[in-house]
């Protein structure tokens, strides 16, 4: 990798093609941007001194054999500017009369030396071939390059345009990465910096080339662009791997993992434990592809085989309807989404492609929440699940048996079920994070609910959590002189059998206040039709004893609804 300060004669030097990935997104710059870029042009025409422009990133590709290229490179990041630039000197050039200086970004008279995306390649070579200034505020096809054209045509004032100073003193830096250097490092870098770059995208460019329109549209655009719904679904974005990733990328990771994690394949160990690392997505997918033979066509038909197997089961807007009673892909989506626990996706997508008996499924997913929702009461450690699942894949665990039998027969920490005892100490002592907390008590409030309910219930984020005996409990209720006993009230008020799951959050002046006026100023209201609440919320007053009591109802019920085997 190089880093060099260039002009724009030495990026366009009638030598280099430029390429910007065929099948990158589209041109997005809109007035904003073109308003400061022609302001910067302005001023370095007034100033006559040196300006930076920003950097570019372009990779080095094989030089093709065909005449009038001597140099092509990819153009990881500068689409944008790049493209303004060119679009901005087109106006100028044909406003002063004089092509020359519009020579410069042309291999030849024919030929811009910038090559676009299939988004924008058409729109991009009505503008670069226009011989005269023409409104194209009409035309057949209007996107951003276009508006971006008909902005400068607008605005350009050529007299205050000083092309020399432009040339002699707009610089970049330009930093050249060879064949060999690895390009997702930089896109992780762009994307810790604001920059909405996804894997999919590195991935969509490597799997296809310009000669390739045909596999594209069968295996990716069908399947991923579709139409707006499609984009929307794929596009979205979660917390996944201690950091937001599109959707999409998470697929990709999950189908990776399902596919190297099969022993047929003879995945070197190594590799594997490179492939399982989210951040290496990108270079994984190349090793994969490069090292182990994969017949591209093939690979492509299995992913869209698979993504549509994903769409129909992965749903983010889990948390936001009610629960279904009985174990199914709704309870384990809001595991996954609603208690951030991505990390059973891989293994979710292998049981989902694996299985065709429900009721075997179901007995599986009954299993997979005891072991969640057991481990998640009792603040066992989830730091190991991501091997232990993957794992699970390896042996191929497709009934809630082998389940069982695998996680008892392994000895790392992430495996360990609390039994019972475990179990009722958690609902007695454990302080949870509110999303845990929540979650707890949701899951045990769904399983007994049925049809018969006046009130239905609500999806999981349309709920908050309220401490019935309030942390602030100094004000309002009955004095502690004990240091000792007060000390053991402000642990037990943090633990499940003081938690309430409402459907608003009380007022800030009534959430501290004493039990009997908490309960009249909206704790009942809020907390009726939630059953898990009945025979506590109307008490004559709240303890600690009655803390305890009804973490030990809470526990009673939990232990039937997530079994140990």
């Amino acid at each position: 990798m190089q880093a060099n300060k260039s002009q724009i004669s030495d990026i366009f030097n009638r030598d280099r093609l430029l390429e910007i990935p065929f099948f990158q997104r589209s041109y997005v710059w809109k007035e904003e941007q073109w308003e400061r870029f022609l302001d910067d042009m302005v001023n370095i025409s007034e100033e006559t001194k040196p300006y930076f422009f920003g950097s570019l990133i372009f990779k080095q590709q094989e030089t093709p054999t065909r005449g009038g290229v001597g140099d092509v490179r990819t153009v990881i990041d500068g689409q944008q500017r790049l493209t303004t630039l060119i679009i901005f000197y087109k106006v100028l050039s044909l406003k002063k009369g004089d092509h020359r200086m519009y020579q410069r970004f042309q291999l030849d008279e024919s030929g811009v030396a910038l090559s676009h995306s299939i988004n924008d390649a058409k729109s991009f070579k009505k503008v670069t071939e226009l011989d005269e200034l023409a409104n194209l505020a009409n035309a057949d096809f209007v996107d951003n390059i276009v508006n971006a054209y008909n902005f400068f045509n607008d605005r350009i004032d050529p007299d205050e345009i000083n092309e020399d100073a432009i040339r002699q003193n707009a610089y970049f830096i330009v930093i050249d990465l060879s064949k060999d250097d690895d390009e997702q490092q930089i896109f992780d870098t762009l994307n810790s910096l604001g920059v909405r770059l996804t894997t999919a995208e590195l991935l969509k460019n490597f799997l296809f080339r310009r000669d390739d329109m045909h596999l594209y549209e069968t295996h990716w655009l069908s399947v991923f662009e579709k139409d707006s719904e499609t984009k929307k679904y794929w596009d979205r974005e979660i917390y996944a791997g201690r950091d937001w990733r599109a959707f999409i990328d998470l697929f990709f990771f999950a189908y990776l993992q399902v596919k190297v994690q099969n022993e047929s394949r003879h995945i070197k160990q190594k590799d594997r434990e490179e492939f399982q690392k989210l951040e290496n997505l990108f270079s994984s997918y190349k090793k994969l592809m490069n090292d182990y033979g994969f017949n591209k066509e093939s690979i492509l038909q299995e992913i869209g085989d698979y993504a549509n197997l994903f769409r129909s089961n992965f749903d983010t807007d889990a948390v936001n309807v009610g629960l279904e009673n009985s174990p199914g892909m709704q309870r384990i989506n809001t595991i996954i989404f609603g208690l951030d626990t991505t990390t059973l996706v891989p293994y979710i997508l292998f049981v989902v492609a694996n299985t065709k008996d429900n009721a075997q499924r179901k007995d599986l997913f009954r299993a997979i929440e005891s072991f969640i929702m057991r481990r998640l009461t009792v603040r066992s450690n989830n730091r190991g699940y991501s091997q232990l699942f993957l794992g699970m894949i390896s042996e191929r665990i497709l009934t809630s048996g082998d389940f069982y039998e695998f996680i008892k027969n392994r000895s790392s920490a992430a495996s360990l079920m609390p039994d019972n005892k475990e179990l009722k100490d958690g609902f007695n002592n454990s302080n949870l994070t509110n999303k845990a907390a929540l979650g707890v008590l949701y899951f045990i409030e769904s399983h007994g609910r049925n049809e018969k309910y006046s009130v239905n219930l609500m999806g999981m984020a349309k709920y908050s959590l309220e401490h019935l005996m309030p942390k602030n409990w100094e004000k309002n209720w009955d004095k502690l002189e004990d240091p000792q006993k007060a000390d053991e009230r402000r642990k037990k008020l943090l633990t499940l059998g003081n938690l309430a799951m409402i459907t608003q959050r009380l007022n800030a002046s009534i959430r501290d206040s004493a039990w009997a006026a908490k309960k009249d100023g909206g704790l009942v209201r809020y907390a009726s039709g939630i059953d898990i609440h009945r025979d506590f919320i109307n008490e004559s007053e709240w303890d600690e004893g009655k803390i305890a009591a009804r973490a030990n109802e809470l526990f009673k019920k939990a232990r039937k609804i997530w079994p140990l085997k």
